[in-house]
């Protein structure tokens, strides 16, 4: 009779760690220490904040997918007080997203002219057509790209000859750039050696702080008393609590911001410890996960 349950368990113990094995997780959420984390546990925290920063992968579907859920929750829970935040569309396009998000623009004339990215179909544009249903407000953040890229050549002087009307798409100038922060001086040694000094790298840096102030201030505009915004944008810009974040924290130190980004990993058991402290709430995805582009 023993034997017989002993063989019993130990068919069970097979059979539980065969299905374990067979066990395929699309993502998995970290706390920013590494111990694992409920959707609904996150959710609810993310809830009580004043903005959330959502870092993707640009081409990951799972967070995509996320971000679209996760919207749809905080509307819920923050009883419609919610603003949208993307970096993906630009601060000179924002009377189109308005008329689109409001059913004054039809599909064919917004993304004839409001320049979306090549994903937009599959990974924004669900956002937006929530938006239009549900009537909440969505904001592009981000610098015309223009102007980025003629920081990058030219440096923060390029941007003094502009118009007053097209200084307005912009964070307010001048600017000042804080070489030190950890996210800038990362790009510094991405390049090596001497030059990381360089000039033309020291306009690149410049180049990502125009964009990360303009979607600091832009965002922190766009928030009315009492809303959370969750803003959408490359993880780089937001982790560590670090780009876009050191900017708002100048304009607005008293916001609870949280933070969530995404990493991918080639196992989803445990955290890499390189992912450690990288956001409030780490999505990781497995490594070989199917790209939108």
């Amino acid at each position: 009779m023993i034997n017989r349950v002993l063989y019993m368990l130990l068919v069970g113990l097979l059979v539980s760690l065969s299905l374990h094995a067979q066990d395929r997780p699309a993502y998995r959420l970290f706390t920013a220490t590494g111990k694992p984390a409920g959707y609904d546990k996150m959710l609810r925290e993310l809830a009580a904040a004043d903005v959330v920063f959502f870092g993707e992968q640009h081409n990951d579907p799972i967070a995509h997918w996320l971000e679209l859920q996760l919207t749809k929750d905080l509307l819920r829970l923050r009883q419609g007080q919610l603003v949208l935040g993307l970096e993906m569309f630009e601060r000179d396009v924002q009377p189109l997203v308005d008329q689109y998000t409001t059913g004054e623009l039809d599909d064919k004339g917004f993304e004839a002219d409001s320049r979306p990215w090549p994903n937009y179909a599959t990974d924004y544009k669900p956002l937006l057509q929530l938006a239009r249903q549900q009537k909440f407000r969505v904001v592009g953040t981000n610098v015309p790209r223009r102007y980025a890229s003629q920081v990058a050549k030219g440096g923060l002087e390029a941007l003094d000859a502009l118009p007053a009307a097209e200084k307005a798409w912009l964070a307010p100038l001048p600017l000042t750039v804080d070489f030190a922060l950890p996210g800038y001086q990362n790009m510094a040694k991405m390049f090596g050696g001497d030059a990381a000094h360089a000039v033309g790298v020291q306009n690149i840096i410049r180049a990502q702080a125009l964009k990360d102030a303009t979607m600091a201030y832009f965002l922190n505009q766009a928030r009315p008393e009492g809303h959370l915004l969750l803003h959408l944008n490359g993880a780089y810009h937001s982790d560590n609590h670090d780009g876009i974040l050191a900017y708002l924290r100048q304009q607005n130190p008293k916001l609870k911001v949280l933070t969530l980004s995404t990493v991918a990993q080639e196992q989803l058991d445990k955290l890499d410890k390189e992912h450690q402290q990288q956001a409030d709430f780490v999505l990781v995805v497995p490594q070989d996960m199917t790209k939108t582009y």
